[in-house]
């Protein structure tokens, strides 16, 4: 039999999580995004993270001669290397932007097969995007819920901000009652985030509804603000593992049901309803106008970063 239903449920919904590992204190998993991501991204970067902060609205006024005092993350290299002058970057745009960060640690985000759970991406996600952006002198600010219910951090700078921002997140992984999903906390920002700034919303986006109802809500916020979408997905919910009989369950609802997952019809049916989730989430996106960036449990975030940071600074 290919699967015994226990109640109504979407074959889309991942396997139980794993039980709660150790968590890092927030100065602890700080010092290792600092050394095991950021650094790297300098090696390719030089600190130069214009695409991270800005986008495409960022114009480029001109290039010009290093001057005592500029500073060393604008130096374009490549005319660098020709001339055999140090020469800047001068943009028409240069000011301090505000980076709030939307993170979703509802019970779906505890669930991963493989390096870490989703939650601990989303926070090692938001550690190093308030990092980048307490070096670049911008003011950051969290808004993280989950069962548990909903946490604000007001915008500030400097690297204390971003331990008070991680010591404010990491409790909200430790599950509870009610609480609030995507679509109240997108409202929520939108009530209380009154100029425009850069927002990263980090989350699965996994809904069982095929127009989830934070989708409007997503609309209005990237009408005002600069939107990124910032997936963490983990392979298993991409591609149905051949590992013989199965429960999956919904972490959110409690539902179950039993797969035989050694049948190839029960795979080409995940597969389906993968593929027409993913083509869902993409025309939402494309709709609201965000620019997406995808995380996974399965692999380290330095290259999708770097990926995302020059594309985002191509855009014209």
């Amino acid at each position: 039999m290919p699967w015994r239903r226990r109640s109504k449920i979407e074959l889309t919904l991942p396997p139980e999580p794993e039980a709660p590992r150790p968590r890092l204190l927030p100065a602890e998993l700080l010092r290792r995004l600092e050394f095991r991501v950021i650094r790297r991204l300098d090696g390719f970067l030089f600190g130069d993270y214009r695409g991270f902060f800005y986008g495409p609205s960022l114009d480029l006024a001109e290039v010009r001669e290093y001057q005592p005092g500029d500073e060393v993350r604008r130096i374009d290299w490549n005319v660098t290397a020709r001339t055999g002058k140090l020469h800047i970057r001068q943009y028409r745009e240069e000011k301090e932007v505000t980076v709030w960060l939307i993170v979703d640690l509802t019970a779906s985000m505890n669930f991963g097969t493989r390096r870490a759970l989703k939650a601990e991406v989303a926070l090692e996600f938001a550690g190093v995007a308030a990092a980048i952006a307490a070096r670049h002198g911008d003011r950051v600010g969290a808004l993280g819920f989950s069962e548990a219910g909903l946490r604000l951090v007001p915008p500030g700078v400097g690297r204390r901000q971003v331990l008070r921002l991680l010591r404010e997140l990491l409790p909200l992984t430790r599950g509870g009652r009610g609480g609030e999903g995507l679509e109240g906390a997108l409202e929520h920002a939108a009530r209380i985030i009154r100029r425009r700034a850069l927002l990263f919303v980090v989350s699965d986006f996994l809904s069982p509804q095929e127009e989830p109802p934070w989708a409007a809500s997503l609309r209005r916020l990237a009408h005002r603000h600069d939107v990124v979408a910032v997936r963490v997905l983990d392979p298993a919910e991409l591609e149905l593992p051949d590992g013989g009989e199965l429960r999956l369950r919904d972490p959110e609802s409690g539902e179950e049901v039993w797969l035989d997952t050694s049948d190839p019809r029960v795979r080409r049916a995940y597969r389906a309803l993968v593929q027409a989730r993913e083509a869902e989430l993409e025309r939402i996106f494309r709709s609201a106008r965000v620019d997406t960036l995808v995380l996974s449990t399965a692999k380290d975030m330095v290259e999708p970063l770097l990926k995302f940071t020059l594309r985002r600074r191509g855009q014209k």
